[in-house]
């Protein structure tokens, strides 16, 4: 099931893609958030709803908010692929822990809408990612019981403002957490049983071009041991979600640069879940 959050009448309800529409699982069933739907357990009654249902929307009548707009935390890791590993000059072996950092769900925008440029800084990169969503709680989980706390898999446009990440010299929060400089979306795919969690692609195109793609197969940090490191310092809730890391290719490692300007679309596909997609504007001060 393709789970997510869409706006009528100025108000957030639950859905569920099918067939190029949505199922409305706000009127069918009163569920009220998705985190909710997960936190209760509630995926799999939606799931036999929505087998069972024609869309009441159509996926082109309606606006998408981010899957979870109110997620507690937000874990991206950084530098997580073998070969991305290697563009760092100064990385002479491959890490023997994985790189966190955080963003606010501010950063982000959703599926079809525009991602800012802010006018401190031309430097807007992309960075297409596999997010990992938590559905049962958990601390210090082994790797090998990660896969009974996922609900689904999701989709991030980790957008990043590059020469503001280099402000501070132990982290890159700063360059991370501009208002709407990401995606993030569409919705959630909670059906893994296609999906292999070592070896699925993610692809990322600007404005059709292929600029990253590779396999989790590439990982130095599998899911697994992704969930296990972060659980071991924090306890995981559901509606969590972990960026897995991203690929070689981003603007910044070509020479020269090539940054998003506005009109540039950026989509980011995941095998199994689907295909992210925004457009790049400036953003306008004071709106």
């Amino acid at each position: 099931m393709r789970i997510l959050t869409f706006i009528v009448d100025g108000g957030l309800r639950v859905g569920a893609e099918k067939d190029g529409g949505v199922v409305d699982l706000t009127t069918r069933c009163g569920l009220k958030s998705v985190k909710q739907t997960i936190a209760s357990g509630q995926l799999v009654a939606a799931e036999k709803v929505v087998s069972a249902a024609e869309p009441d929307h159509d996926l082109t009548d309606i606006a998408l908010d981010l899957p979870i707009p109110n997620p507690t935390k937000i874990y991206c890791v950084g530098v997580n692929y073998q070969n991305r590993n290697a563009e760092y000059q100064d990385a002479s072996e491959a890490p023997q822990y994985p790189s966190l950092f955080v963003r606010n769900p501010l950063s982000f925008a959703p599926h079809g809408a525009a991602i800012l440029r802010p006018p401190e800084s031309e430097k807007l990169d992309y960075e297409g990612e596999i997010v990992v969503v938590i559905g049962k709680s958990g601390r210090r989980i082994r790797a090998e019981d990660a896969t009974a706390h996922i609900a689904g898999l999701t989709i991030m446009n980790e957008g990043t403002i590059r020469d503001w990440i280099r402000h501070g010299k132990f982290n890159v929060t700063q360059g991370k957490n501009w208002d709407r400089s990401g995606g993030l979306g569409p919705w959630i795919e909670t059906d893994l049983s296609g999906i292999d969690l070592e070896d699925m692609t993610v692809e990322t195109r600007v404005n059709g071009e292929r600029r990253q793609f590779d396999s989790t197969a590439s990982m130095a940090f599998p899911i697994g041991r992704i969930i296990e490191y972060v659980s071991t310092f924090g306890t995981l809730l559901p509606g969590d979600m972990i960026a897995t890391g991203t690929p070689t290719g981003a603007g910044a490692r070509f020479d020269p640069p090539k940054w998003l300007k506005p009109g540039d679309v950026v989509e980011v596909e995941v095998e199994g879940v689907g295909v992210l997609s925004n457009q790049i504007e400036d953003e306008i001060i004071g709106t």
